[in-house]
């Protein structure tokens, strides 16, 4: 893990902004490499003087993003077609897609949102997003807010306990909890709102 970490770091620090990018781009589509190893690396260069915070985040997002579009483009170029041509065999019809695709078109930005800061579900929530035709800027806006709010945590853990392996990951794990308790508020109270509207709505009716 040190030598993957300390490559990391001499990677950033030779290709500097382009590096973060191209590295977050990796994270952010559906290759195996995780953000926890990128982005804190990044912001203790920022504190040794030899990056910008700012521009690390600022980095960090545009390949976050970039990452997440390749995903949705290859979802929504070929990902309907496979899920109507074999989404029989797993019980998966054609009905369902549908449902699933109005629900997207009201609820995907809340989804989107919340699924950026999921561990284990970041990276993959672009590929519904554009299997469901989730409008793209839509889904970049919300996918850049979830982005940069990670993005932003693991850079200042970077930043704060510098080359500290063990304590980026405690506090690390402790973020984690807190976003996923948040994640959970979040979608309580969008479900009541939602909820409220609709009553509202109703009622006026």
């Amino acid at each position: 893990m040190e030598e993957i970490l300390s490559w990391i770091v001499r990677t950033v620090g030779q290709l500097g902004y382009i590096g973060i990018i191209a590295l977050m781009f990796l994270e952010s589509s559906f290759f195996p490499f995780p953000s926890e190893v990128v982005m804190p690396p990044a912001g203790y260069l920022a504190a040794k003087g030899q990056m910008s915070v700012s521009l690390s985040i600022l980095s960090g997002i545009i390949g976050s993003v970039l990452g997440a579009i390749f995903n949705y483009i290859i979802a929504i170029k070929w990902g309907r077609g496979v899920v109507i041509k074999y989404g029989k065999y797993f019980l998966l019809k054609e009905t369902s897609l549908i449902k699933a695709e109005k629900f997207f078109e009201e609820h995907g930005h809340i989804s989107t949102f919340v699924g950026r800061l999921l561990p284990g579900i970041r990276q993959y929530i672009s590929l519904p997003a554009g299997l469901l035709k989730m409008p793209l800027f839509k889904f970049i806006f919300f996918t850049g807010i979830g982005s940069g709010i990670w993005v932003t945590i693991l850079t200042y853990l970077g930043f704060l306990f510098g080359d500290n392996q063990a304590l980026i990951e405690k506090h690390l794990n402790t973020t984690t909890i807190a976003l996923a308790i948040f994640c959970l508020i979040l979608v309580l109270c969008y479900v009541l709102i939602t909820k409220l509207k609709k009553k509202t709505k109703d009622g006026i009716v």
